[in-house]
């Protein structure tokens, strides 16, 4: 089965939304971690 030209740009670009929230939902997830190990260290001053 052989794809049409727009099936495989829209495939490329689903493929690259998928790619990028990973990466953000990452990102936030260090963020968050990097906040909570900040402020454990600052409770033992």
């Amino acid at each position: 089965m052989t794809e049409t030209p727009e099936e495989l740009i829209r495939r490329r670009q689903r493929d690259r939304a998928r790619v990028m929230g990973i990466v953000l939902g990452g990102l936030a997830i260090l963020i968050f971690l990097i906040a909570i190990a900040k402020i454990k260290a600052g409770m033992g001053r």
